[in-house]
C-alpha cells in the first residue's frame, strides 16, 4: 500500500496560460495605441501653448479691443458656453424621448425606419445647417422673438429688441440642437436596449404601466448613458465653427439676450471668420483662445467621466 508523500499546506500553483504570438501582438498594439494618442494630445497642447505664449505676455494696447488678451476672450467663452448651453437643453430631452419611442413604443418596422434617420442627420455637413438655419429658420423665428419680447420682456433672455433678421443666439442654438440631436439619440438608444428585461418584465408583473415601468426600470439604467450621449453631443455644440460662423450676427459684449441682433461670438466662429486675414501677433491671439477652447473641452470631457463612474452603481441581471 502506497503512501502520499504530498504535504497538505501545499497548494497547487496554477498554470500560467501560454501566450501566442497574436495575443502579444495585438497586446502591445492596442498599448501603443493608447500612448500614441497621449502623445498627440500632449503635442497638440504644447503647440497650442507654444503658439499662443507671445498673446500672453504681449502689452494689452497691442491687442484688438481694449483690456487685452483676457477681455478679447471672455466674450468668446462666453458665447460658446450660452450657445452649447442652449443646444444642450433643447436636444437632451427631445433625444430621450426620441429614443424612448424608438425602443418602447414604436412598432418594429417603423421604429427601425426612424432609427435611420435620425442616424443619417449626423451625417449632413453642418453648412448645409448653417444655410437651412441663415435662410429658413432665422426669418421663420421673427415673429415668435418679437411676440416673446412683447410678452416674455421681463425675463432678461428675451429683453429685445427682436432681431429684424432672426440671427440671433437663440436661432444659433436651436441649430445646434438639431445637430447634436443624432448623437444623444444613438447613444440613448442603444442604452435603453440594454435594460436587462427581467428588470421590465418584473415591474410588468407588478401592476406598472407601461410609462412607469420606463421610469423605473428604463431610465435609471440608462442615466449615465443619457448622460455620457449629452457631454458627446456639448463637445460638439463647444466645436461647431460653420453653422455658427453663416447664422450669427456678432457684435460682442457679454449678454443673456437671446433674441437681439447684439450677439456674443463662439471661439471656433471667430477662429475661422479672422485667421484667413490674421498675421503676426493676431495669429498669436487666435490660437490662444484656440487654446481656452481646447481646455473647457477638456474640461467637459473630464467632468462627463466623473459624473458617469459616480452613476455606475446601478447594474442589473442579464
Amino acid at each position: 500500500m502506497s503512501t502520499s508523500t504530498a504535504r497538505p499546506d501545499v497548494q497547487a500553483r496554477p498554470s500560467k496560460a501560454v501566450q501566442r504570438p497574436a495575443d502579444r501582438i495585438f497586446a502591445w498594439s492596442a498599448k501603443g495605441a493608447g500612448i500614441l494618442i497621449l502623445a498627440i494630445l500632449a503635442g497638440v497642447a504644447a503647440f497650442l501653448l507654444v503658439q499662443a505664449w507671445p498673446a500672453v505676455v504681449a502689452p494689452a494696447e497691442e491687442i484688438d479691443g481694449e483690456g487685452g488678451l483676457i477681455a478679447y476672450i471672455w466674450p468668446l467663452i462666453f458665447g460658446t458656453l450660452l450657445a452649447a448651453v442652449i443646444a444642450l437643453v433643447i436636444a437632451t430631452p427631445l433625444a430621450v424621448c426620441i429614443a424612448l419611442f424608438i425602443t418602447h413604443y414604436a412598432p418594429r418596422r417603423l421604429a427601425q425606419g426612424l432609427g435611420y434617420v435620425v442616424d443619417l442627420l449626423a451625417a449632413v455637413p453642418s453648412i448645409v445647417f448653417g444655410l437651412w438655419g441663415a435662410y429658413t429658420l432665422a426669418p421663420a423665428s421673427v415673429p415668435s422673438a418679437r411676440w416673446l419680447e412683447e410678452n416674455l420682456g421681463w425675463i432678461p433672455l428675451f429683453v429685445g429688441p427682436a432681431s429684424a433678421i432672426g440671427r440671433s443666439m437663440l436661432v444659433v442654438g436651436i441649430v445646434l440642437a438639431v445637430m447634436i440631436l443624432p448623437i444623444i439619440t444613438a447613444v440613448s438608444r442603444e442604452v435603453f436596449l440594454q435594460t436587462p428585461k427581467l428588470h421590465e418584465e418584473a415591474a410588468l408583473a407588478l401592476g406598472a404601466t407601461r410609462w412607469e415601468m420606463i421610469r423605473m426600470a428604463v431610465l435609471p439604467f440608462g442615466r449615465s448613458g443619457v448622460i455620457s450621449g449629452a457631454m458627446l453631443g456639448l463637445g460638439r455644440a463647444l466645436g461647431e465653427t460653420m453653422a455658427v460662423a453663416v447664422i450669427l450676427s456678432v457684435s460682442g459684449g457679454v449678454t443673456f439676450n437671446l433674441i437681439s441682433d447684439a450677439n456674443p461670438g463662439t471661439i471656433a466662429a471667430n477662429i475661422a471668420l479672422q485667421f484667413p486675414e490674421a498675421s503676426g501677433l493676431d495669429v498669436n491671439v487666435l490660437v490662444a483662445s484656440g487654446l481656452v477652447l481646447f481646455g473647457v473641452t477638456f474640461a467637459v470631457n473630464m467632468l462627463a467621466r466623473y459624473i458617469v463612474n459616480r452613476r455606475r452603481d446601478f447594474s442589473g441581471a442579464n
